[in-house]
């Protein structure tokens, strides 16, 4: 996270009463927490701010991946273990054949972090401010507007040795502006309709002890797809508009009911 989220965070949490806690204490005060298992609905948090817009009505200012999935869902609930390398993979992860799970680059992709097989979650950060596209969540801000709703729209994929697997090409950013608003080409489609939550920021930095003080709608497709892990590496050997090459960690799930919101 940049130095910009970095203040807007510090100013954040100096406005939240008890918002900071001892270790193994939950911390207190703050609004509903992500990453989350989209499948339980439960959620005692009742913090409320208004959802934001439709993703075609924001702008694109981020996209960002991380290994494994941050979410749990129907389609990629296998536990990959604790820490910043665990989260969840996807269900048909153990049905990969020989030639699917043979990596193509040898261990030296361009894209970092990431290997046939893993469960990659793709986040695409949506802002209210008038931003363009760039690296980090600092790119969704902007010194005339430091309070934006944010949005995430974010798709768990199973990635594999197989060039009739997804192009990542196909959701990237490329320039393409839809109504004045900066968007990907596409977003992925079949795989069900998206959970909309209340949530924050993730990353590995928070935990139940260190919550984000900072607030999103998400948007979380229920069930993986396939994607070329090639087409992965060709992204960050061509440079994008992210400067992302390399996959980041996870946040433990989140389950304490007083962090989530409950989903309608």
């Amino acid at each position: 996270m940049d130095c910009a989220v970095w203040r807007l965070v510090a100013l954040m949490l100096a406005l939240v009463p008890g918002g900071t806690a001892t270790a193994g204490e939950i911390c207190r005060g703050f609004g509903p927490q992500a990453p989350r298992d989209i499948a339980a609905t439960e959620g005692l948090n009742r913090q409320a701010f208004n959802i934001a817009p439709p993703a075609v009505e924001m702008n694109l200012c981020n996209i960002h991946t991380h290994t494994q999935a941050e979410h749990k869902g129907p389609g990629f609930s296998v536990f990959a273990g604790e820490g910043e390398h665990g989260g969840y993979r996807c269900n048909e992860t153990e049905q990969l054949s020989a030639a699917e799970l043979e990596d193509p680059a040898k261990g030296h992709g361009a894209f970092h972090g990431v290997k046939p097989g893993d469960t990659l979650e793709v986040h695409w950060v949506f802002s209210t401010c008038t931003v363009e596209p760039g690296p980090g969540l600092g790119a969704c801000l902007s010194d005339a507007c430091s309070n934006p709703q944010l949005r995430v729209e974010s798709q768990v994929f199973l990635l594999v040795n197989d060039p009739s697997a997804h192009d990542f090409a196909n959701f990237d950013f490329a320039h393409t502006i839809i109504n004045g608003h900066p968007q990907p080409r596409i977003l992925p489609w079949d795989t069900g309709a998206p959970v909309v939550f209340a949530g924050s920021t993730t990353g590995p930095k928070y935990s139940a002890e260190t919550c984000s003080p900072l607030q999103v709608t998400w948007s979380v497709r229920p069930r993986c797809a396939r994607l070329d892990i090639s087409s992965l590496h060709r992204w960050a050997e061509r440079g994008n508009a992210f400067e992302e090459e390399h996959s980041h960690g996870v946040r433990a799930l989140v389950t304490e009911p007083v962090l989530l919101s409950p989903i309608r």
